[in-house]
């Protein structure tokens, strides 16, 4: 059966860093848009970064722009979201999605992935 996989979350000082990683046991990410989201108790889930399944084109939203990276690491099959200066705000479930695309964008709206992994706790300490 084929499952997303994230992997790397934890508890972590404000200011430090974190890598997370989305993998696809028995498939790859080829020829989909890999999106990382994140889910706060009491609100709603909300995208943070994806990359396009051609040209690995990323997009990030406002708040983490600048602190946060999304990249394909082809030989591991992975999809990973650096995290940098994190915050207590950045505190959440992270979840990765896919959507099959041939696109050289991807979207950040979470109706448009149909696949998703389980998620991973990330919680940052003031």
């Amino acid at each position: 059966e084929e499952q997303l996989v994230e992997s790397g979350g934890g508890l972590v000082q404000a200011g430090g860093s974190l890598t997370l990683s989305c993998s696809a046991p028995g498939s790859t990410f080829e020829d989909y848009n890999i999106g990382w989201f994140r889910q706060a108790p009491g609100k709603e889930r909300e995208g943070v970064a994806c990359i396009s399944s051609i040209g690995d084109n990323v997009y990030y939203a406002a708040p983490v722009s600048g602190r946060f990276g999304i990249s394909k690491d082809n030989a591991k099959n992975t999809v990973n979201l650096q995290m940098n200066s994190l915050k207590p705000e950045d505190t959440a479930v992270y979840y990765c999605a896919r959507i099959i695309s041939w696109k050289t964008y991807c979207s950040l709206d979470r109706d448009e992935y149909d696949y998703w992994g389980q998620g991973t706790q990330v919680t940052v300490s003031a």
